[in-house]
C-alpha cells in the first residue's frame, strides 16, 4: 500500500514540500520542481502576478502541484488574514501557510499572532498550516483551532543550520495529533532525512535547494533523503546503546582452550 499523508482533506504522496523563493530564475525553479515532483509548493502572494504574460511565477509551477500561499510579510494576525483573502481572490486557492513575523533579525514567528490568524482563517474555510516556534502549548491550541498541521522551525529561516530544535520537535511529534512538518533551517538532505527518521510527517525546504549550484539535482537529493528517512522510520529504527553488541555470537573457536587441543 502507498504511504500517503492525510493533510487538509487530501492524500499527499510526496512528503517533501518546496518553497519557491531565492531561485536565481523561474526556469531554474521549474527544473527543481520537475526533479522533485512535490505535491505541495509554497509561494509568496507578492510573487503572483496573474496578469503578467512574461513574469508570472505560476507559469513555471507544474500544474500537478497544489499551491499553498504563504503570508510572508505579515506582522500580525489581521495582516495574515488579509493576505490569505487576497490569495483566494487572485485564484491562488485556500491553502495558506501562515507566517507572522515581527522579529527582523532572526525572523522567528510570533506564536500568539499566528494562533489568532489560525482561528480567523479556519472559520473562513481556509486550510491553514502555521509556521511556528516549537512550543507544545501553542501547538495544541493551534490544533484545537483547526490547523491542518503545525510547522515548527528546525533553525532560523535560511540559516541552513539543520534541526537545532530537535528535542522540542520530538515533543510535538509525540503529543500533537495533527501532522508535524519541519519548516525552515534545513540545509542538507541529511537534515531532512533526520526529521523523517524522527517521525515528522513531512518537511518544507526552500533555501538549501534554491541556492545550490545545481538546484534540480539538490531537489532530487532532498526527495530521496525524505523517502529514505520515512522508510527507516516505518521500518523501526533500533535504539542506540552505550556498549558494544556483537553482530555474530562469539563461538567456541575463540576460547583459549580451543588452541590447546
Amino acid at each position: 500500500m502507498e504511504d500517503l499523508l492525510p493533510l487538509g482533506g487530501r492524500k499527499i504522496k510526496n512528503r517533501l514540500l518546496i518553497g519557491t523563493g531565492k531561485f536565481a530564475s523561474y526556469p531554474l525553479m521549474q527544473k527543481a520542481l520537475e526533479a522533485a515532483q512535490p505535491d505541495i509548493v509554497t509561494v509568496a502572494l507578492r510573487r503572483v502576478d496573474a496578469g503578467s504574460k512574461t513574469d508570472n511565477i505560476l507559469d513555471f509551477i507544474p500544474k500537478s502541484c497544489l499551491l499553498m500561499t504563504n503570508t510572508s510579510g505579515a506582522r500580525n494576525a489581521d495582516e495574515a488574514a488579509r493576505i490569505a483573502r487576497l490569495a483566494k481572490a487572485s485564484g491562488a486557492g485556500t491553502w495558506i501557510k501562515i507566517e507572522v513575523v515581527q522579529d527582523n533579525k532572526y525572523l522567528l514567528p510570533d506564536n500568539l499572532e499566528t494562533l489568532k490568524a489560525v482561528e480567523i482563517l479556519v472559520k473562513e474555510g481556509f486550510t491553514v498550516l502555521p509556521y511556528m516556534s516549537p512550543d507544545l502549548s501553542m501547538a495544541k491550541r493551534m490544533a484545537e483551532a483547526g490547523a491542518a498541521a503545525v510547522m515548527p522551525l528546525g533553525a532560523p529561516i535560511g540559516s541552513n543550520r539543520g534541526v537545532k530544535t530537535r528535542e522540542l520537535v520530538n515533543i510535538l511529534i509525540r503529543e500533537i495529533k495533527i501532522p508535524v512538518i519541519v519548516d525552515a533551517g534545513l540545509g542538507s538532505p541529511s537534515d531532512a532525512c533526520e526529521c523523517m527518521e524522527m517521525g515528522c510527517a513531512a518537511v518544507l525546504v526552500n533555501t538549501a535547494i534554491a541556492i545550490a549550484q545545481d538546484p534540480a539535482n539538490m531537489a532530487r537529493a532532498f526527495k530521496d533523503a525524505v523517502e529514505a528517512g520515512r522508510r527507516a522510520y516505518l521500518a523501526g529504527l533500533p535504539a542506540s546503546g552505550t556498549e558494544a553488541s556483537a553482530s555474530s555470537p562469539l563461538t567456541g573457536f575463540l576460547r583459549d582452550d580451543a588452541f590447546s587441543r
